[in-house]
């Protein structure tokens, strides 16, 4: 037989669909999406299985400019992922948006060992012929091995990129997989239901919340037909805490009410979720907040 595996890293500006292209390959809510900037921020693992392959895909916070400690926290895991030893570096650029101008933002980065696929993403409301004036022109400087529009979030084209990574991962005559075959991520149900939870805060308030929102839990006891769930949301202002909570506490609720059924549909059964919100001023600068929090890449 001849079995695939091997690690990818997918690596790109924020906002242009990272987190959505990994959770259409794994089929699986893996990574938090949002229309904020910076709403991935640790280095999320996706794992692809099938019959003749194991791929484990690496997706990375989207690169922005570094202002305060988690923003350096966030960075440090953007080196580490794609200057380890994986196999395949994704690049990923927004369809919408100049094509070579965004390439060149990245074309230096990564292990020059890796084999190199350059992702055009956000192609639903466009043409061939409306993208091929920017793609002649990208194609006259990429350096990549390989380039392919798709759309994350119809699916079209993501097969054909599996088939791309493939060529470039190790072959083996057994089956070589590093998780086991029903694995799908490296989070435990306890960092994702913080994650959801987080992420319906970006959704919900919009601009209203900035980025400084975390998300902690602080219970999580499972039965077999229940799980029980309370979680401190932390902002940074008060004004903030009064938003999220809302007039007569309507706002809450509806977080509540949203992030609960999203948690009951990743684990399958009824949860019962208490929220509650806490203000910590300029926690994104405070070392021991970020490591509270778990951001904890030591930085400096």
């Amino acid at each position: 037989m001849e079995f695939k595996c091997g690690y990818v890293t997918i690596i790109g500006n924020t906002n242009v669909g990272k987190s959505t292209l990994l959770n259409r390959i794994i089929g699986e809510k893996v990574a938090i999406v949002s229309p904020k900037a910076q709403t991935s921020r640790d280095n999320t693992i996706g794992i692809y299985n099938d019959e003749n392959s194991q791929i484990i895909f690496i997706d990375t916070p989207g690169y922005h400019k570094t202002e305060h400690k988690l923003d350096e926290y966030m960075q440090e895991n953007i080196d580490t992922a794609i200057n380890s030893d994986v196999n395949v570096l994704v690049y990923v650029i927004d369809g919408k948006k100049p094509l070579v101008e965004q390439y060149e933002k990245l074309a230096n980065k990564g292990d020059k060992r890796s084999k190199k696929i350059l992702v055009i993403n956000k192609i639903d409301d466009t043409t061939f012929e409306k993208l091929y004036p920017q793609l002649d022109k990208l194609n006259q400087v990429c350096k990549t091995d390989e380039i392919l529009p798709l759309s994350a979030l119809t699916g079209k084209n993501v097969d054909v990129l599996i088939d791309m990574i493939k060529k470039y991962l190790p072959t083996y005559d057994y089956e070589m997989r590093y998780y086991p075959e029903e694995q799908f991520t490296d989070k435990n149900v306890r960092y994702l239901s913080a994650e959801i939870i987080r992420e319906k805060v970006l959704l919900l308030y919009n601009d209203e919340i900035p980025h400084g929102v975390a998300v902690q839990i602080n219970q999580f006891d499972e039965s077999d037909d229940l799980v029980k769930i309370s979680a401190d949301i932390y902002c940074e202002r008060d004004a903030h805490k009064m938003i999220i909570i809302g007039k007569n506490g309507d706002a809450i609720k509806k977080l509540s009410t949203i992030a609960r059924i999203a948690i009951e549909k990743m684990l399958d059964c009824k949860v019962y979720l208490d929220l509650f919100v806490k203000v910590k001023p300029n926690w994104r600068v405070d070392n021991l907040l970020l490591s509270e929090f778990g951001y904890k890449n030591d930085v400096n």
